[in-house]
């Protein structure tokens, strides 16, 4: 553990889980005070267990419903109220749904876009002043989704590719107000989200998920599923001093599954 994360207050959301679970980990083992932010109190639960077994301080939890105004709000009050400030902000929540297409309905598209899009506007929006204020930063997990669509995660591929562009548009904004803004696009990942992903293409191509699995690695060419902890490391890293000159870049995490130079 470094002295560098000691004092400040990092912020999770989806941190119930996966990614963000093992984001809050990471950041409490190098000794931050962590909020984790989710639908439900007793994944939360668990969370902040395994941030204390880790090492870490015992995270706030913050149980809501992010897709909402009202939901950040009550998130951004909470975090305000108790520490009166904010040093990193990592949007993680969402969960986009693949498929068929001309399956897929419109309320699907939108809760896409309200989890993933929208609360990471609004809490940027709303935490901005504390980020400003600590010299801060926001780490945005969005997804290679957004640099490479495909016809069976069009719902992942839109929200991506505009939360890319937003992340983008608000580091100009974090070069006048000293707060570090970038993103990380994780690949496929074990986690529960990815094995709910793999039935969903299965069922949209009408094949088995272990055969989907095999086909994704032998078409990217990757040697492994990435793990959680691949995409936290970097989280930590983009947070701290070394990774001050870093911004408003998109870093893959996806073991080389990226097909472009960018």
């Amino acid at each position: 553990m470094t002295a560098e994360f000691q004092g400040k207050v990092v912020v999770v959301t989806g941190g119930s889980r996966g990614i963000g679970r093992a984001i809050g980990v990471a950041f409490g083992r190098e000794g931050a005070q962590c909020v984790l932010a989710a639908a439900s109190a007793g994944n939360l639960s668990d969370a902040a267990k395994a941030v204390v077994k880790a090492g870490g301080l015992e995270p706030m939890i913050a149980p809501g419903d992010l897709r909402t105004l009202a939901g950040c709000e009550a998130l951004f009050k909470a975090v305000n109220d108790r520490f009166k400030r904010c040093d990193v902000l990592v949007n993680n929540a969402g969960a986009t749904r693949g498929g068929n297409f001309f399956e897929l309905p419109d309320e699907a598209f939108i809760d896409g876009f309200a989890l993933k899009y929208f609360a990471a506007v609004r809490l940027t929006r709303l935490f901005w002043p504390l980020l400003k204020a600590s010299h801060g930063s926001i780490i945005n997990i969005i997804g290679g989704a957004a640099r490479t669509p495909g016809p069976e995660f069009l719902i992942g591929g839109s929200v991506n590719s505009a939360f890319a562009n937003f992340s983008k548009g608000v580091a100009a904004l974090g070069n006048r107000d000293d707060v570090n803004v970038n993103v990380i696009h994780p690949g496929m990942v074990e986690t529960d989200r990815v094995v709910t992903l793999f039935e969903q293409f299965a069922k949209a191509q009408n094949k088995t998920p272990e055969e989907v699995r095999k086909e994704s690695l032998t078409r990217t060419g990757t040697r492994r599923i990435g793990q959680p902890e691949d995409v936290a490391e970097l989280a930590v890293f983009l947070a701290s001093a070394k990774a001050r000159h870093i911004q408003g870049t998109a870093i893959a995490v996806d073991g080389g599954a990226t097909g472009g130079l960018f």
